[in-house]
């Protein structure tokens, strides 16, 4: 193997793991919002504060991941709950930002690039 293949996968590699770590603080982010907006009881002011995670997340998305995955997080609009039930319709919201940062986690994992050799 040629020094420039070891260097282009590990290039790689680092890359990725830049890439999991943004995602991974995002999911620690959304969870303490999720936790403190629980404990307060106040989903109002939690809805707002997972907006503005939002913006912020979409912009490192864009930065670390690529700009497809931040724009296709910033298209995420969940649906209308009929539940009459805040903390519910909260906890929904949240559900769906999770389990999209989640999918793309494991899509990066899957990535067969050159760090999944040797």
């Amino acid at each position: 193997m040629s020094a420039r293949s070891r260097t282009d996968r590990f290039t790689m590699t680092q890359t990725t793991s830049v890439r999991r770590a943004v995602i991974q603080q995002q999911l620690k982010e959304l969870d303490a919002l999720a936790r403190q907006t629980l404990q307060d009881l106040n989903t109002v002011a939690g809805t707002e504060r997972v907006a503005r995670w939002k913006a912020r997340t979409v912009a490192l998305l864009m930065e670390a991941v690529g700009q497809e995955a931040g724009r296709k997080f910033d298209g995420i609009h969940p649906g209308p709950s009929f539940t009459n039930d805040m903390v519910e319709e909260f906890s929904e919201l949240v559900n769906c930002y999770r389990t999209t940062l989640v999918t793309l986690t494991e899509q990066l994992n899957d990535d067969p690039g050159p760090s999944s050799e040797g």
